[in-house]
């Protein structure tokens, strides 16, 4: 047991808690193994558990605790956290869309089917149109809601270590100079210049390369993906 480790289990578990909340993101990682060897210790905080931390914000170390609580007692969110739809985080819509289901869905792991919901939603967002194509074409993303879009890049990265959403890829995309060639196989949307085939061949797990979803389907060009990427709700993001 390292020294690190060992001090963690000396401390209450709302010590812990406080100590886990505030640190950087290195150390947080680092104590992922701890918070799941304590689970119980957690459950047993009951509807203070959450105490500290804030469902407004996209902070990973939130998703990850109703993760690993939710794998341990399917029924704690519900009846302990006063969540009924299992939707804790604040998700707001300029046009009263749900997004429960999405979080659902990464609570689970799901992330499969939080992708598909996740492409759906986008095309609905789009207009009319968009889901009468079944795609949306990069000129309509202008007209998607700043909230929305927002809304759904916070859920994936509050539910994936901070591993997967729009402002994650554009992250990586501008470490690589703006790139996309260089872009697609960094988060294992092509290998050795084959696009990787949807929907087999994506990785569905928290195993992914950061930044591998969600997915935009890219075989029109990069104009979607760019234009998604460069969108005000996720550019004005602090």
């Amino acid at each position: 047991m390292t020294e690190e480790k060992t001090h963690s289990n000396k401390e209450s578990i709302e010590e812990f808690l406080e100590s886990f909340r505030t640190a950087s993101e290195r150390k947080r990682l680092a104590s992922l193994n701890v918070l799941e060897e304590r689970v119980e210790e957690l459950l047993s905080l009951e509807s203070s558990l959450m105490t500290g931390f804030d469902p407004g914000d996209c902070d990973w170390s939130s998703g990850f605790i109703l993760q690993l609580i939710h794998k341990t007692d399917k029924n704690f969110i519900k009846n302990k956290l006063n969540c009924d739809d299992l939707a804790w985080f604040n998700a707001p819509s300029d046009i009263g869309y749900d997004y429960s289901p999405l979080q659902r869905y990464l609570l689970n792991e799901s992330f499969e089917d939080a992708d598909r919901f996740t492409s759906s939603k986008l095309r609905e967002l789009a207009g009319e149109k968009a889901v009468k194509r079944g795609y949306v074409y990069f000129s309509e993303v202008e007209s998607i809601p700043c909230t929305d879009l927002s809304t759904i890049d916070k859920l994936w990265i509050a539910y994936s270590r901070g591993k997967f959403g729009f402002t994650v890829q554009a992250k990586i995309l501008d470490s690589l100079g703006g790139r996309y060639d260089k872009l697609w196989p960094r988060i294992g949307w092509k290998k050795d210049g084959i696009w990787t085939r949807y929907p087999k061949s994506f990785t569905w797990s928290i195993e992914a390369p950061n930044g591998h979803m969600p997915l935009v389907n890219q075989l029109r060009g990069v104009r979607l993906l760019d234009a998604l990427l460069n969108h005000q709700g996720l550019t004005t993001k602090s």
